[in-house]
């Protein structure tokens, strides 16, 4: 946990992954994030990966470092009070997130006319309002047809929600600037950020689409080749299986000495009339000449002698392993800093970790673990709201708001 964004006070209205972990990443930097929760969950409140007693451990993960609100949504005093603390004054205050849909009750339109400077960050599915998860923008702009074996046809979906991911960092990128903005008199406005869009804008800047709008071909399947340059999985002496890439001209000279194909590349090259060292791209043209050096060398040498070689030159290579077996790697979970213990409302002892990001200058505060279902729903009240015990307990008597379970 940094204090970067200490004194923002951030409402969050939102389920499933691209607009908690915007919420996630703005809490890790210091803002205050309030999630507005129904009561008795929302939609993801019970998703997968589950603990043997129920507990979501998706939702217990992307939900840490924020108090939680349980309101009932299905009321209109509920719908009400939720837009008054979306809306709440002060001017770190006014700053909300949501993935509800353009329409309706957390309309910008109804934000606006409670706090005339609000900012909301809306995620969205497709940009026309269709709902939308990050598979099938996936399947809709051809991804899944760009992996997979060329002698399988079938589409192969990607297990990371990367468009979700990617959404929510920008939607929090998005609402700093915008917040930004309004401290220097521009006012309040809506953000909208579909996934669609960002996973359209992603391909393009990649140049995946000038690609295939000027050549006319899709991307052919490659299995795991890397595409324009040299890399792919290999099996080692041990049955090890590695991926290994060389990309710049050392990690290639580097790969090809600690193999000892000099003699064989060189002839290659002669043979071709190219310079392998000169050109990734070249690597890439006759990988199927050079592959077979390779699966050969591969063969004869074990992972951990050829380390050392790699290590001291740069050449990106690793071990293909499961996530149980990352898992205990020390390095990346037991020993890394941005992790730490905290209780979580699952009561499983895990890492659990605070921002990706390190700043050598700032000191890195411990990580706080996800809140249970209301627990700050009082709180909250009072302090954003400015509402007193009596008002308070009137409206858990009307269960409207519901306190920790």
């Amino acid at each position: 946990m940094y204090d970067l964004l200490k004194g923002l006070r951030v409402v969050e209205a939102a389920a499933f992954v691209a607009g908690p972990s915007c919420g996630l990443y703005l809490a890790q930097f210091g803002a205050e994030v309030i999630r507005i929760d129904t009561i008795g969950g929302g939609p993801d409140f019970n998703r997968w990966p589950l603990t043997e007693t129920g507990h979501s451990l998706y939702w217990e993960g992307l939900n840490k470092s924020k108090k939680s609100v349980c309101i009932d949504l299905s009321k209109p005093e509920g719908r009400e009070l939720a837009v008054r603390l979306a809306a709440a004054p002060g001017d770190n205050a006014g700053l909300f997130v949501t993935n509800f849909p353009v329409k309706g009750f957390l309309s910008y339109e109804n934000l606006k006319a409670a706090r005339e400077d609000i900012i909301c960050v809306r995620v969205m599915g497709w940009a026309d309002g269709r709902p939308a998860v990050d598979y099938t923008i996936n399947a809709g702009l051809g991804v899944p047809l760009m992996t997979g074996f060329p002698d399988d046809p079938r589409p192969v979906n990607h297990v990371l929600a990367a468009w979700d991911l990617l959404t929510g960092a920008y939607a929090a990128y998005a609402l700093v600037a915008a917040e930004r903005a309004r401290r220097e008199g521009q006012g309040g406005r809506e953000v909208r950020i579909p996934l669609s869009d960002i996973a359209a804008a992603t391909l393009a800047n990649l140049g995946q689409l000038a690609e295939v709008m000027t050549t006319g071909a899709d991307r052919p399947r490659q299995g795991n080749d890397l595409f324009g340059a040299f890399g792919r999985d290999f099996v080692t002496a041990g049955g090890k299986r590695i991926m290994i890439v060389a990309i710049t001209a050392r990690q290639w000279r580097t790969l090809v000495q600690t193999l000892g194909l000099e003699q064989e590349v060189a002839a290659l090259e002669q043979e071709l009339g190219v310079s392998f060292a000169a050109d990734e791209g070249k690597r890439y043209d006759h990988r199927d000449r050079l592959f077979p050096l390779f699966e050969k060398a591969f063969a004869t040498r074990n992972a951990e002698d050829m380390a050392p070689a790699f290590a001291a030159e740069g050449v990106c290579w690793s071990t293909y392993r499961s996530l149980h077996e990352a898992s205990q790697d020390r390095s990346l979970f037991a020993d890394n800093p941005v992790f730490g213990r905290v209780a979580q409302p699952s009561g499983k002892d895990y890492p659990v970790p605070g921002p990706a990001a390190t700043i050598p200058g700032d000191v890195r505060r411990p990580v706080t673990g996800a809140q249970v279902l209301g627990a700050n729903t009082d709180e909250v009240l009072a302090e954003a709201l400015g509402l007193s015990s009596g008002e308070i307990g009137r409206l858990h008597d009307a269960g409207l708001v519901g306190g920790p379970k």
